[in-house]
């Protein structure tokens, strides 16, 4: 049954959230992440095959380890926005986001009336209807992410008409994707990003949105922060896994060499 959102009420308190995007799509990883201290997690449709019963597991186990799910649907898709939330997720992330009208159609599929369009059901997100469908109703509008990829110039030229759009509450930040868009990647700190990024988040700031950075060198998680960010992505625990496994292998070839 939905309940408040943990995460919402952590930055409303002036705290600051860290997530993961979760890319080994198991129920027992995205539980360890919520042991592990971190405020939400991405789970990945828009790269990965995940069948839906295996996502309702993955969702209720973010649930039992108290971390906050976000489901990352393969694109501007009401029919994968809406069995997204129906499954439980706290909120959705929507890549390639380029203009106003993509945003408000996002919207559109995420949110009850006023706000959007999306269909009514009932189903586990109700408690099986313990949760009567008025309260839920009202509840989802409040409760429920609507978070927008910017991946591309495109977006980026639009991004004050996008932040403007009634119902977005956080804008994620795409610099691999745009570092291609703009012909240097795989640089994400070429400084053609840097300011793209710098555009985006000033955007979000006057609109009112959450401005999600993702720092990948040095020194970035800092330079966020002092700009008044509150929200990280940190990294992919699939990427992360590997790299500890390949160094505590290493550190033993390490020791077989010395001995």
């Amino acid at each position: 049954m939905l309940d408040a959102n943990p995460l919402k009420r952590r930055l409303d308190q002036g705290g600051c959230v860290y997530g993961m995007l979760n890319s080994v799509p198991t129920p027992w990883l995205v539980e360890m992440l919520g042991h592990a201290g971190y405020d939400f997690v991405v789970l990945d449709l828009e790269h990965l095959s995940v069948n839906p019963e295996a996502m309702e597991h993955m969702i209720r186990a973010a649930e039992c380890a108290g971390i906050t799910s976000l489901v990352r649907v393969p694109g501007i898709d009401p029919g994968a926005i809406q069995r997204a939330l129906d499954a439980g997720a706290m909120g959705v992330v929507v890549p390639r986001v380029e203009n106003a009208d993509q945003a408000r159609q996002v919207v559109a599929a995420a949110r009850f009336r006023p706000l959007g369009r999306r269909g009514i059901t009932g189903g586990r997100t109700t408690g099986f209807g313990r949760l009567p469908l008025g309260d839920y109703l009202n509840r989802a509008n409040d409760e429920l992410l609507v978070v927008l990829m910017i991946e591309s110039a495109l977006g980026v030229e639009n991004i004050d008409a996008i932040t403007e759009v009634d119902g977005v509450d956080w804008i994620l930040e795409g610099a691999m994707d745009l570092a291609h868009d703009l012909g240097v990647a795989p640089d994400t700190g070429h400084p053609e990003v840097r300011r793209a990024l710098d555009r985006v988040a000033g955007a979000c700031a006057r609109a009112g949105r959450r401005f999600c950075a993702i720092p990948r060198a040095e020194g970035q998680h800092l330079y966020w922060r002092e700009r008044g960010v509150a929200t990280f992505l940190v990294g992919e625990d699939r990427g992360i896994l590997f790299r500890r496994l390949r160094e505590l292998r290493a550190a033993f070839d390490a020791a077989d060499a010395g001995s």
